[in-house]
């Protein structure tokens, strides 16, 4: 613990002052719409997983402040962003739209992150910098690392941001990676989504470690903790976190606590594993409720307005929904196109 602070000290003196004093109202109220559209968003997939109208459904509820402040210290189409099946908040936030993301959640020809060839949720983007990833937990992590490493021999100003559960942490990809990363001083920011879950094993027996935060010592870099449903301490602890990698000085572990409101998937029944008290505690943390709060206290919002930004975001839904229901499913015809060589002829 010792180490983890010092490295924390001597990073604390050279970031600037909270870059978020300096955001305008606008600014927080366009986070505060685009965490109401990712909550909508995230119920609606998982009503129309129950309807049996999309195969799966991986909410970010919860996730929403941590992944929305994050992404808005990235430069969209510079910054490299490798994310993780919960982030639909980075991509709302890196400009996805809910056609788009329906498009994907129903697995049809138009869905722009695979055609609807990948499982829901599996991100890409190339125009944006998003690198597609699968579903082994932690596997995601040496890619950035390997995207960081090649935007830093190349001499392009791009970092790379990469997200994962706390699950991931137990995994060799992520120690390799940030072992990797750490010795060459590459401009990567390994960001923990840590709500206290692997699927269905609490962190007292993943970890021997009371914190993720504190990995970081062991290989010489920052570690940073920070309250993942305040989407301000968030967006400044990622800021300065970006800072340090364009400085040529590495990488940064972020250490973000958030709550999980809902089941891992909706394949998951967390009522075996998880008690109910526990789950409606996590609701306090709940931080879509925090940031209304905190943005009604000065004074930038009231409560009719945010009800007519809900009812605008629930009817961009119920379009978005519409549109992707009704588009076609991928040709069959092309069936192995980019999986095999020969321009998707039959093997």
């Amino acid at each position: 613990m010792v180490a983890v602070r010092s490295v924390a000290r001597q990073a604390e003196a050279r970031r600037p002052a909270c870059p978020s004093q300096s955001l305008a109202p606008d600014d927080l109220l366009h986070w505060h719409r685009t965490m109401l559209l990712a909550r909508v968003i995230s119920e609606r997939i998982w009503l129309l997983n129950r309807l049996g109208k999309v195969h799966l459904a991986v909410t970010c509820q919860g996730h929403e402040a941590a992944q929305i402040g994050s992404a808005a210290a990235l430069r969209a189409g510079v910054d490299i962003c490798v994310p993780y099946y919960r982030d639909l908040a980075v991509m709302l936030m890196l400009g996805m739209t809910p056609r788009t993301i329906m498009l994907n959640a129903f697995a049809r020809r138009d869905d722009p992150n695979s055609g609807g060839r990948q499982m829901p949720a599996h991100w890409s983007w190339p125009e944006r910098k998003v690198l597609t990833t699968s579903s082994p937990v932690a596997t995601q992590i040496p890619h950035a690392v390997g995207m960081a490493l090649a935007a830093k021999l190349r001499g392009q100003d791009s970092c790379a941001i990469v997200y994962f559960g706390d699950g991931a942490t137990s995994q060799g990809d992520f120690h390799e990676a940030v072992n990797f990363a750490a010795i060459h001083q590459l401009p990567v920011v390994f960001f923990c989504e840590n709500n206290g879950l692997a699927i269905s094993v609490p962190y007292p027996l993943q970890s021997a470690t009371p914190t993720i935060a504190e990995k970081a010592a062991a290989y010489g870099i920052p570690g940073v903790r920070v309250e993942g449903h305040n989407v301000l301490a968030v967006y400044d602890a990622t800021f300065q976190a970006l800072e340090r990698a364009r400085r040529g000085e590495g990488p940064t572990l972020v250490d973000a606590v958030v709550p999980r409101l809902t089941p891992h998937t909706s394949n998951d029944d967390e009522s075996r594993y998880r008690p109910a008290e526990e789950r409606e505690q996590a609701r306090i943390h709940d931080p879509l409720a925090w940031f209304s709060r905190y943005l009604k206290d000065k004074g930038y919002l009231n409560d009719v307005q945010e009800q007519s930004e809900l009812q605008d975001v629930k009817d961009e839904v119920e379009e978005a929904t519409e549109h992707a229901e009704e588009s076609p499913d991928p040709h069959p015809a092309q069936l192995f196109t980019h999986l095999f060589a020969g321009n998707g002829r039959t093997p």
